[in-house]
């Protein structure tokens, strides 16, 4: 687990933000601490009323972010976790997420934080899933991440 180069924790004003959260139901005890941390986020951001939306895996985050960006939402975090098996399913699956995510984010304007664990094994998923024990919070910093980014974008839309 490397943290170096980690930009320091950030507290954004985000209470004018309208923030979803959409998040993969597999492995629940990974999903409940990335879910939590994700909420935390939003909470330490004054994000008021983040919207939760729930969708069988990873492989179908992105039409749910998609549908969720032309909903009007400021910035999406993106929640998932997929554990490599013995098939090359994991190399789809991976792939597939991270490459419609990002499709959606760039077609969109609509920042995406990316929260989607891509582990060799169940213990790394859970080292970063920020639940008692773990060694780093990702569904925090995802969260983080896109409220940090619809800030700055927002900034960067306002007339010179």
């Amino acid at each position: 687990m490397s943290r170096e180069g980690a930009p320091p924790t950030e507290m954004y004003d985000g209470r004018d933000l309208r923030v979803a959260v959409v998040a993969a139901r597999w492995h629940d005890r990974v999903m409940e601490g990335l879910i939590g941390g994700a909420v935390r986020a939003l909470d330490d951001s004054r994000v008021e009323f983040p919207t939760t939306v729930r969708v069988p895996g990873s492989f179908e985050l992105p039409v749910a972010a998609l549908l969720l960006s032309r909903r009007g939402y400021d910035a999406i975090v993106a929640l998932g976790v997929v554990i490599r098996g013995g098939t090359p399913h994991f190399e789809y699956v991976c792939r597939a997420a991270t490459d419609g995510l990002s499709r959606v984010a760039l077609d969109s304007g609509v920042p995406i934080g990316f929260g989607l664990l891509t582990c060799d094994t169940e213990q790394q998923a859970l080292d970063r899933a920020g639940l008692e024990g773990s060694h780093e919070d990702k569904g925090y910093e995802a969260a983080q991440a896109a409220v940090g980014t619809a800030l700055a974008i927002r900034e960067l839309l306002k007339p010179s």
